[in-house]
């Protein structure tokens, strides 16, 4: 195999990062095949729902955990089997917000991937918003994806003041080592020839450790137990937390169906939330549903059909159980 062009597009919760894969993947060269991993910190994994569905493109989701941790032992595995099945001629990594690339890129550049991946421009996608957030700021992994990164985009620059712009391109500006490149956009407009900047190698020394340490190897051969599925009218629940940041997310039956005068003031009235994702059967459509704290909420129809799923992350524990109750009020009868 010749070595494929692999890129990590990363970015703090909210940057727009599935957006930008979105783009891309519309804006791909025709005929060629690309593979999608989309590592999501929550259980349950919303964002490979928001991949939008294409001939020639191949999503694998890893949910309930970071790839530069936890998840760690599960990135070889997916990418070894991506490539043996679906031989793909770009690879784009999603890591989760609350994490940073540095395992991901010593996973694609050990020995067993490094004659078959090409590691290209590892982009960290910026909102200017995060200015005014400062546990965003202070957090490791959203001062990691900027150091890390090759190129920086400046995202959703349509909502910011000029003045914040102003002042994250000069935060990019500052930092060391020097970017190759400072980009702005809205709406996750990455322009394709970003891509292919090869990634610099001498920035391997800089890496820091990830921010949990070294996690064991699972013994492969074990015995797997498939995982558990809804059943309509009883939803599953999963719960973590980490680094401060608490996860609750519940799978409902492709059965189930919601109803949307209900559900949507639930879900906009929902408070103590840093970030609430959703992907809903309403009647016989189904619907995403994207918010950030003290933002209002995006919404639009979703090609998904699996079931519906939806996740919430919070800086405090959730009465999870109050909540599970006001979404089965909502489900149609």
């Amino acid at each position: 195999m010749r070595a494929i062009p692999t890129n990590i597009i990363t970015g703090f919760l909210g940057s727009g990062k599935t957006t930008a894969i979105n783009h891309l993947l519309r804006n791909r060269p025709e005929g060629e095949r690309w593979a999608v991993i989309v590592n999501e910190f929550g259980q349950v994994g919303i964002d490979g729902s928001l991949i939008e569905q294409q001939d020639g493109i191949e999503v694998k989701e890893l949910a309930g955990g970071c790839l530069c941790c936890a998840l760690g032992p599960s990135l070889p595995i997916t990418l070894a089997t991506l490539l043996r099945r679906f031989r793909p001629d770009r690879v784009l990594i999603e890591p989760t917000g609350l994490g940073h690339p540095a395992r991901i890129i010593d996973t694609l550049q050990n020995e067993q991937f490094k004659p078959v991946l090409a590691l290209h421009s590892i982009i960290c996608l910026l909102d200017p918003a995060v200015l005014h957030q400062p546990d965003v700021l202070r957090h490791p992994s959203f001062i990691d994806q900027l150091n890390l990164a090759d190129i920086i985009v400046l995202n959703r620059t349509d909502l910011a003041d000029a003045a914040d712009i102003t002042e994250a391109r000069e935060l990019s500006a500052n930092l060391f080592p020097p970017k190759a490149a400072i980009h702005t956009t809205t709406q996750g407009q990455l322009a394709s020839e970003w891509l292919d900047l090869n990634h610099q190698p001498h920035h391997q020394a800089r890496y820091p450790q990830a921010h949990a340490p070294e996690t064991l190897r699972p013994n492969l051969l074990a015995p797997v137990t498939p995982p558990a599925t809804a059943a309509p009218g009883k939803p599953l629940r999963q719960s973590g937390s980490h680094d401060s940041y608490y996860s609750y997310g519940w799978i409902f039956h492709a059965d189930d169906r919601f109803d949307w005068h209900r559900v949507q003031p639930l879900l906009d009235e929902m408070e103590g939330i840093v970030r609430l994702k959703a992907v809903l059967r309403i009647g016989h459509a189904w619907v995403s549903y994207n918010r950030n704290a003290g933002q209002p909420a995006h919404i639009n129809e979703s090609a998904w059909r699996r079931d519906s799923r939806l996740e919430i992350l919070t800086r405090q524990p959730l009465e999870y159980q109050r909540v599970e109750k006001a979404l089965m009020g909502c489900l149609m009868v």
